[in-house]
């Protein structure tokens, strides 16, 4: 099975949030100090792979994280925005490839790969 011709290299999608309480570490049990959780920024950078995707995946089929890796090395603190991207930079079959990163209103926080495969939907 392969992914609708429309799913091509450079293919953009985004997500953004301001860091609210529950979006801390400490909220979601991550850490202590009360900054953007990394499961939360990890939610968001797949949040933006499929804002990439998904509107391009032919009816009948979904898409599944399969691999996800990525360096969260700058803290954001609650009040402030955050805005993930996601690129696409390879489909092959089933499998797409996507260049993600993040940033919130100071610096670049966040960045790496991840992959989704298509799949039927069951």
């Amino acid at each position: 099975m392969d992914v609708n011709s429309a799913l091509h290299n450079g293919l953009t999608g985004h997500a953004e949030l301001t860091v609210g309480d529950e979006h801390t570490a400490p909220h979601v049990g991550s850490g202590a100090v009360p900054v953007l959780a990394t499961p939360v920024l990890v939610n968001l950078l797949e949040a933006a792979a499929l804002d990439a995707a998904e509107r391009h995946i032919p009816a009948g089929q979904q898409t599944v994280g399969i691999r996800l890796d990525v360096r969260h090395f700058a803290a954001t603190p609650v009040g402030m925005k955050v805005r993930a991207q996601a690129e696409v930079i390879n489909v092959d079959g089933r499998m797409i490839a996507f260049r993600v990163w993040a940033e919130d209103e100071v610096e670049l926080i966040a960045d790496g790969d991840d992959a989704f495969a298509a799949c039927e939907v069951p």
